[in-house]
């Protein structure tokens, strides 16, 4: 929940711009607040840089008020959505049962969805992190039909690296990256070798290059260093 529209736009064209110097391999995807999208969306058209919703509803219309559906996203030209950051499960109490039905609505209406997982301090200092990222991908993942999980992304994100300036070790994240392939291997078979799976906690422009490095880290869901084109363009380069 950060910038106005307007500022937004402007970091928008400035992620834009900075694409030009970085390799065409690298995929950027922006996701702005829902204020944003459709400015966001023409401003970035034809330039490489596609853009995502940051939630949905679990509802495709109907007396729902405040809530914004798949299909209103979708008709933008937005071709993402973020489901289930830990922010939304904390904060807003989001279940496996809820981000069930998001995960529908946001196959029906062709967007992508990045499924986020990841686990707490407390849970990473029990040793039952990978306990809590297996749970959440059985609970939502494993209901996808084969079609579905090709065009799935997942974001994992150690909430206890999340503003907190704290990072998970490069090895750390290959190691439980390794971990979620293996889980979803487990379901989809082969399939899941080709699935991107993106590191979330705390990735900036100093530490992006080593995290990177590792075979399963496919990429980053950037947080507060994607406020900053330069930082965010810096972060696209390590790779």
């Amino acid at each position: 929940m950060n910038t106005t529209p307007a500022q937004g736009v402007e970091l928008a064209k400035a992620v834009a711009e900075g694409k030009k110097g970085v390799d065409d391999s690298v995929q950027f995807i922006v996701c702005p607040p829902f204020t944003h999208l459709s400015e966001v969306v023409k401003v970035t058209r034809g330039t490489g840089v596609a853009v995502g919703a940051q939630n949905c509803a679990t509802e495709a219309k109907g007396a729902y008020t405040g809530e914004i559906s798949a299909e209103m996203i979708a008709s933008l030209g937005v071709e993402y959505v973020l489901l289930g950051h830990s922010e939304r499960r904390e904060y807003y109490g989001e279940t496996s049962e809820t981000l069930n039905k998001k995960m529908v609505q946001a196959y029906t209406n062709n967007l992508i969805p990045i499924y986020c997982i990841g686990e707490k301090l407390d849970e990473r200092e029990a040793g039952r992190q990978n306990d809590v990222v297996r749970a959440q991908i059985e609970e939502v993942v494993y209901g996808l039909s084969p079609e579905q999980f090709e065009k799935l992304i997942i974001a994992y994100e150690p909430v206890w690296a999340i503003g907190t300036g704290k990072t998970a070790t490069s090895d750390q994240a290959e190691e439980i990256h390794a971990y979620i392939r293996e889980v979803l291997a487990k379901k989809f078979g082969q399939a899941a070798e080709k699935t991107v799976i993106l590191y979330g906690g705390s990735a900036n422009p100093g530490n992006a290059k080593d995290l990177f490095s590792k075979p399963n880290v496919d990429g980053g869901l950037i947080g507060g260093a994607a406020l900053k084109a330069d930082d965010f363009i810096t972060i696209g380069k390590s790779f």
